[in-house]
Order: C-alpha cells, then sequence, then structure tokens
C-alpha cells in the first residue's frame, strides 16, 4: 500500500474528535486510508444495498447494532443517519466514536451543517501526490514529466497492473452513471459527457460560461447546476482571482481546472504520453498539475488554501499567488524545459506594481535546474517542497 501523508491527520482528529468525516474523489483511496489506519474499527459500506437499506429504513437500530468506534463508508447513502449520530455523540460525550467517508462533498456538508455542526472534524483526500508517489517509490527521478501527466495520480493505476485508457473511461462511465445522476437528476447523460470533455479542453482558462452554454447546446441554469456538480464530487475546482488589487481594473472570473491530469488526457482523447509533447493543451495540463499538487499539501496537512491567481485587463496575469504569513509569493508555471527571460516578465511587472519582494517569486517549469536567488528563484516541478 502506497503511504498516505493525510493518515497523521485522520489519527490526530479521532482523538480530538467524536466524529471525522473523510471526503474526497471516487477511487481517491478513502476505504483503503481508514481500514488501514484503523483495522479493528468496525466497518461498514452503504454501497451495500442490504446495509444501506438497513440504514435508512430503521438509522436507530442500525447504530445500535453497529455500535460506536464504526466506519461508515459513503455515509451520504443514508442521510438519515445524521440525526441520530448527533444524539449519540452528545449523550457519549467522547472523542473517537464515528468515522465518516463519503465521495459527494455537498451532501455531505449540508447534513454535517444541519446536524454534526463543531463535532466533526472534516478532511479531504485527493488522488496521490507527488509527494507520495515518491516516498513509496512509485516513480523514477528519470520519469518524465509527459508520462506523468499522461497517467495521472489514482491509486489503483499505482497499486494494480491497470490499462491507462481503460481505467479512465471506466471511471468516466461510473461517475457519469452513478455519482452525477444520485447529486441531480440529469436527463441528457450524453450532453453532461460532452460538458465534462468541454471542461477538460479549458482547463487553466478563465472560466467562460457563455462559451460552454454554446458549444454545450445547455441553458445558463444548467451549466452552473453541473459546475457545482463536478465541484462538489471532485472532478473540478475554480481558482478564484486575487482581490487585493493594485490595480481596479482586474479580472474577477475565475479560472477551471481538473483535480488530475489523466482524467483530464482521457477526456482530451490523448492516448500516449508522446502525444503530449505537441499537444495545444500541454501548458494547461502541466498548470493543472502544479496547483493540484500544491491543493493537494494543504488538504493533506489539514490547512486551509489561500491561493488565487491574478490578471489584469490588459493581459498581465501570474499564474498563482499563495498567500502566507501575511506574505504575498507569485508564481508563474511554464512547462518549458529551458529557462528563458520572458518567463519573469509577468512576475516583474507584478512586483513593481504590488512592491512585492522579488525573492518571494517562483518560476515552477518543465526542466530539473533549480536557482534560488534575491532576485527571484526558478525551480523544477520535482521540486515542489521548495515552497513549504
Amino acid at each position: 500500500m502506497i503511504k498516505r501523508v493525510l493518515k497523521k491527520q485522520i489519527l490526530k482528529y479521532f482523538k480530538q474528535y467524536p466524529v471525522v468525516v473523510l471526503t474526497g474523489p471516487r477511487q481517491s483511496g478513502k476505504t483503503t486510508l481508514v481500514k488501514k489506519t484503523f483495522p479493528k474499527l468496525t466497518y461498514v459500506n452503504l454501497e451495500d444495498i442490504e446495509i444501506r437499506n438497513f440504514a435508512q429504513n430503521d438509522p436507530k437500530g442500525f447504530l445500535k447494532q453497529y455500535g460506536d468506534k464504526l466506519i461508515i463508508d459513503e455515509v451520504q447513502r443514508a442521510p438519515e443517519l445524521f440525526s441520530y449520530i448527533q444524539v449519540l455523540v452528545d449523550e457519549k460525550r467522547r472523542n473517537g466514536l464515528y468515522l465518516l467517508t463519503g465521495s459527494q462533498n455537498f451532501l455531505l456538508m449540508e447534513k454535517i451543517s444541519q446536524s454534526l455542526a463543531g463535532r466533526a472534524a472534516i478532511l479531504k483526500l485527493l488522488p496521490l501526490s507527488l509527494e507520495e508517489l515518491k516516498l513509496s517509490k512509485k516513480i523514477t527521478e528519470k520519469e518524465k514529466i509527459e508520462s506523468i501527466l499522461f497517467k495521472g495520480f489514482y491509486p489503483k493505476l499505482y497499486n494494480e497492473k491497470t490499462d491507462t485508457d481503460q481505467y479512465y473511461s471506466n471511471y468516466i462511465q461510473t461517475y457519469v452513471e452513478r455519482d452525477a445522476r444520485t447529486m441531480r437528476n440529469i436527463a441528457n447523460l450524453g450532453k453532461f459527457k460532452r460538458f465534462i470533455s468541454l471542461l477538460a479542453a479549458r482547463t487553466g482558462q478563465i472560466l467562460n460560461v457563455s462559451s460552454l452554454i454554446n458549444d454545450g447546446g445547455i441553458n445558463y441554469k444548467t451549466a452552473m447546476a453541473w459546475l457545482s456538480v463536478l465541484e462538489a464530487s471532485y472532478v473540478i475546482f475554480l481558482l478564484e482571482p486575487y482581490y487585493k488589487n493594485y490595480n481596479k481594473r482586474i479580472i474577477k472570473s475565475p479560472k477551471i481546472y481538473f483535480y488530475d491530469t489523466g482524467l483530464v488526457c482521457s477526456l482530451l482523447d490523448i492516448s500516449t504520453a508522446n502525444q503530449l509533447n505537441a499537444h495545444y493543451l500541454k501548458g494547461g495540463i502541466f498548470e493543472t498539475f502544479i496547483i493540484s499538487e500544491i491543493i493537494k499539501r494543504y488538504y493533506n496537512n489539514a490547512q486551509k488554501k489561500n491561493i488565487f491567481f491574478w490578471r489584469d485587463k490588459t493581459g498581465h496575469e501570474i499564474d498563482l499567488i499563495i498567500e502566507q504569513a501575511n506574505k504575498i509569493f507569485p508564481i508563474e508555471i511554464k512547462s518549458g524545459q529551458t529557462v528563458r527571460q520572458d518567463f519573469f516578465k509577468n512576475i516583474n511587472y507584478y512586483n513593481n506594481l504590488s512592491e512585492s519582494n522579488p525573492k518571494n517569486s517562483y518560476i515552477i517549469y518543465g526542466g530539473g535546474q533549480k536557482q534560488l536567488g534575491d532576485k527571484g528563484n526558478v525551480i523544477s516541478w520535482r521540486n515542489l517542497d521548495i515552497l513549504e
């Protein structure tokens, strides 16, 4: 099993809260992680129809039968349980009672805010991080970035001999037919799948809902509903613009990204890693990889993410801004493997405008060298730990 960084936080919070909720995309490794972390806890999976029916029809009897110190997998499938869990938590007044997992975020969050507010710690498990793959020796130092972007980061691809194309094809099909339909009454699955592909072709770009409406043949209400479904199930995320502006003429729309680059490649019909070399969206896919890796680090350490992008209406843009301890770290992301002077153009513009310290600036690029200095830093995608 690949060791997951989040295990440390799960153990910590299970001692501090009566309920720990672990959420994240389907097949990110939630079930494996909780079962390996707590092998002595009773485990029930609400994907099992009989168990789910028991939980839905007799939630009080269900919880009485299984007792506390209980793992409930895919708990959002029996929302009836939450109010009864609340009662038991308030009666017993001790920590480490229930560990709940789920892959549909807004259904979970709605029930937690109604019944378990203040009683539950919420953690998020995304697919494998580059750090986890390196620690588990699933990739080598000689691994090419194109191979990593193409394969993506879902655990099954590294724990088993699984064909990448077939895996993502099945993943998309399962997601559309089961998860998406559960969250929203999506009548036209064909249009929904096309919508996801249209988003993949826009990863790393400013969200343009009008363009999606026109290309997808849907209305505004449907587009916004489908975006919320994809966000809630951890397929996509929106990166908001940095509003503490030094110029009122800034872009206010978010940028759209996918959590996993392998999924993007599949949706774009990229069938080999070599195809990425000449693909028009390689830069956007590389940018998607870097930003999702940084988000994984925040989530794996149970930290609030303070990341943004910045762009003004004249075209100057900073791909990523990290706000940390009252400091601003502007970061430009470049897929090229050779450092060029024009990589620093927007960084220099932003630093002059904001009067930021250049030594807090970074270029993350597709090559393998590292240059740290007072006028800015250049680091390889292999060395993201330097940003800590």
